[in-house]
């Protein structure tokens, strides 16, 4: 008999890891394809870390997965996700290695969409001729080459987010109000630039101004560990502004919010909103913004062979890795519960989302957050030193090396590390 199909829509890291997953608990009673535009998984959290060091982030920033999914026996195809039918169990694909290609259908048994979301750069006024960001290797090498190339003239610098559009449509009582989609990296390159700035004779972190559009930058790292990271910005140096709202437009002279406050900035490095991809708003799966609605279990609740995982995720908030790779690990055994793999008790095991995160400081050094008190637990954790940054550098090369397959034992070692020795 032919064996059930799962489809993953997206190759980084949700779609990577939940296709592992789904191969590593149901094994081979499965056949797993994954669609992708692209045939590289792009390791977007050390971009920044690039640009500032003066390297080419698509040297080192980008993994290819057709191999890495090969060895799982899992199917690639190249091609631009058009639209999808739940009903039917279809989804059109457009192939995208030569243009001409005609439109395909591809049937699911279990659908698994991870296609991360939109970052609407385009959604704000002045960002093409003013603004910068980290998000890929292409507005890295824009950012590169303008503090490298001699561009930036060591003016005021800005970095923060524009406001984040949450739905309310079957969202959870637990999971609060998102104002930013997620606000490590504002803070992790202000942190870091400030350093380099130092190092290249410029005012560092005197000259930059920290924003946001919420009552406090970064809230679901909980509020004791923002306290003392603020503390510790303002003691560098940092100016803070928050409450902002959003962003209205750049000029070349700053920025301008809704609540006509404005920002005086040479350098304005933008996180914009997140927002759902057009092929899944309107759709039965989808809130009323256009993000999949899951129950913990990461299934939609009216169509129980649909899943989501990752920033495309209604409950992914913020829209973190490491909450990814939480929903990834779920999606991988709910599946293998249903053809028999793993019994019902590991499957179901409760689940609270915890933040994990670790940003570059400069200086090899960074900062280590370890959080779920915004769900509603008690864990808050902060740590600032080099044996984070140590452990953010080895996770990127343990990522590669193994192709995505972080061994079980790495992340608890890694807690540990930074959580106990972390100077």
């Amino acid at each position: 008999m032919t064996k059930p199909h799962v489809l993953v829509l997206g190759g980084n890291f949700a779609g990577l890891a939940a296709a592992q997953k789904i191969r590593k608990y149901a094994t081979d009673r499965v056949t797993i394809t994954v669609v992708d535009r692209k045939s590289y998984l792009l390791y977007i959290p050390n971009i920044g870390s690039e640009v500032l060091a003066n390297r080419d982030p698509a040297l080192s920033m980008q993994m290819p997965i057709i191999d890495v999914l090969h060895k799982d026996d899992i199917d690639f195809v190249q091609a631009d996700v058009e639209s999808l039918d739940v009903k039917s169990q279809t989804v059109t694909v457009l192939p995208g290695e030569r243009s001409g290609s005609t439109r395909e259908n591809l049937h699911y048994d279990y659908l698994v969409i991870a296609l991360g979301a939109r970052l609407a750069y385009d959604k704000i006024e002045g960002f093409a001729q003013y603004g910068h960001t980290v998000s890929d290797c292409y507005y890295g090498n824009a950012l590169r080459k303008y503090l490298h190339e001699g561009g930036y003239r060591g003016g005021p610098v800005a970095v923060g987010s524009a406001r984040f559009i949450q739905g309310r449509k079957g969202r959870p009582s637990w999971l609060p109000d998102a104002v930013a989609a997620c606000e490590g990296p504002p803070v992790e390159t202000a942190l870091s630039l400030a350093a380099w700035m130092t190092d290249h004779n410029f005012k560092g972190a005197s000259n930059i101004t920290l924003f946001t559009p919420a009552d406090m930058i970064a809230e679901d790292a909980g509020k004791n560990n923002v306290t003392a990271l603020l503390d510790a910005a303002s003691k560098m140096g940092f100016k803070y502004r928050n409450k902002l709202q959003d962003i209205r437009r750049l000029t070349a002279d700053g920025i301008e919010f809704v609540n006509s406050e404005t920002i005086e900035a040479e350098l304005k490095i933008i996180f914009p909103n997140w927002e759902p991809h057009a092929l899944l708003q309107g759709l039965p799966i989808s809130d009323e913004v256009g993000f999949v609605l899951t129950d913990m279990q990461m299934r939609n609740p009216d169509f129980p062979n649909v899943f989501a995982c990752g920033d495309c995720a209604a409950i992914t908030v913020p829209k973190l890795g490491s909450i990814a790779h939480q929903e990834c690990e779920i999606v991988g055994k709910q599946i293998a519960k249903e053809l028999g793999a793993i019994s019902a008790e590991l499957a179901d095991a409760s689940w609270l989302p915890e933040v994990l995160c670790i940003g570059d400081m400069g200086h090899q050094k960074a900062f280590y957050i370890h959080a779920n008190s915004w769900f509603g637990g008690d864990v808050e954790v902060l740590k600032m030193g080099h044996v984070p940054y140590m452990l953010k550098q080895s996770y990127k090369e343990m990522f590669f090396r193994s192709g995505g397959k972080i061994p079980a034992w790495s992340v608890p070692i890694a807690e540990w590390a930074a959580e106990s020795i972390a100077v």
